[in-house]
């Protein structure tokens, strides 16, 4: 059991706030955080009919024995207790009293915003990042490898079969939250759907066409993307269009929470087939913002990230913007390195657009080097990914 990159900040936000909200995915480990990280608290689960049921008859009854606070696993299944935990955590401010987990993103933003708006940190816990997964090397292959075994804790922790995990995965948690959100009435559509939407990962979202392949409205598509970003399945990458005077794309591309997911709704189940499927390009590129994603989310850093594409088809496939300074990046899953590259970086420096950093491009090679100032090095060789993204450069200036 690893200590997460993110008890740091969990730590941090106890010694500041009464309440510490924890969102994140099925499976991503929060419990097993929450409870690592505050030994003595005690624990109860809304998942727990009992215990949800008593806390449901006698709100105050149940919270009364935890006058020194606890740890509330899956509160969004109860979302009315926190109007009872803000009277108690008003009447006494002490730090770090209550911590909270969440799987469903809405209902708990919107229970909070309406009780305790200013009294809990949120941090966000995805599945466990490439640093993290740094101490399970010895089971760990090369970047393909680690796609399709994916990163969720269980995995590594049980050394558990990728597929069976995955299968229960889909049916347990993910067609299960997806009913409790929804009204689904053919579920293999919504498989359907699932299977097309990984096959279309690090692309743009064309409603129509995800309505036309699964045969349901594109209102339904966009409620369906809706849940699965609820639920912490797909994030959305946005695009950049601000000060810019010319045509550019103006809907989102999507990716995986874990690409071990979107590999396995694809039947990509080995090393071997990742290599050398169509998608890997795209697979590899999920991975990678993926964890550029958790490394800042493991800091308590909401990130700032786009991507660029204009009518002409010029692209960035990332944009960081962090401190008012944009800097753009191209993934590549090519071991060897092109100056093809930086072509994209350039052309998006010739913008007018002011605080551009020098770029960096992310492959899949050995070697670190600088081409132009543009700097080129493995996102699998850095131990904090973020701090390396976001380092100071030299800026361009218009």
């Amino acid at each position: 059991m690893i200590i997460r990159d993110i008890s740091e900040e969990l730590m941090r936000s106890a010694a500041e706030y009464p309440v510490v909200t924890i969102l994140g995915p099925r499976q991503s480990g929060k419990t097993t955080l929450a409870q690592m990280t505050f030994p003595d608290k005690p624990y109860f689960s809304m998942e727990d009919p009992d215990i949800r049921m008593a806390a449901q008859a006698d709100p105050r009854g149940f919270l009364s024995r935890l006058e020194g606070g606890g740890i509330l696993d899956e509160i969004q299944r109860l979302p009315e207790l926190l109007s009872y935990l803000q009277g108690i955590v008003d009447k006494n401010k002490k730090r770090g009293r209550f911590i909270l987990t969440g799987s469903h993103q809405p209902q708990l933003h919107e229970a909070i915003s309406q009780t305790l708006a200013g009294r809990t940190a949120m941090l966000t816990l995805w599945p466990f990042s490439n640093h993290e997964l740094s101490h399970y090397k010895s089971k760990r292959g090369n970047v393909y490898g680690t796609i399709v075994r994916g990163c969720f804790p269980r995995l590594h922790e049980e050394n558990i079969e990728s597929r069976r995990f995955y299968n229960s995965y889909l049916q347990t948690y993910v067609e299960r939250d997806v009913r409790a959100l929804i009204q689904l009435r053919d579920l293999s559509q919504f498989q359907k759907f699932l299977t097309l939407l990984a096959g279309r990962v690090g692309q743009i979202v064309n409603l129509a066409s995800l309505s036309n392949d699964v045969g349901v409205s594109a209102t339904t598509i966009r409620d369906w993307i809706s849940v699965l970003k609820a639920s912490y399945i797909v994030f959305e990458l946005p695009p950049f269009f601000e000060n810019i005077q010319k045509r550019v794309i103006k809907s989102p591309k999507i990716y995986f929470t874990d690409a071990g997911l979107a590999a396995f709704l694809l039947g990509i189940n080995t090393e071997e087939q990742a290599s050398r499927d169509p998608l890997r390009g795209n697979l590899y590129e999920n991975f990678i913002i993926a964890d550029i994603m958790k490394s800042a989310l493991n800091k308590g850093i909401r990130p700032e990230i786009f991507f660029f594409r204009d009518s002409h088809g010029n692209e960035v496939d990332l944009l960081i913007r962090e401190k008012g300074t944009l800097t753009p990046v191209e993934i590549k899953s090519s071991s060897t390195f092109s100056t093809d590259f930086i072509k994209g970086i350039e052309r998006f420096q010739t913008l007018k657009i002011k605080r551009i950093a020098t770029g960096i491009v992310l492959y899949n090679g050995e070697q670190l080097f600088n081409v132009r100032d543009i700097r080129i090095f493995n996102p699998l060789q850095i131990e904090d990914i973020w701090k390396s993204m976001t380092a100071s450069q030299v800026q361009k200036k218009h």
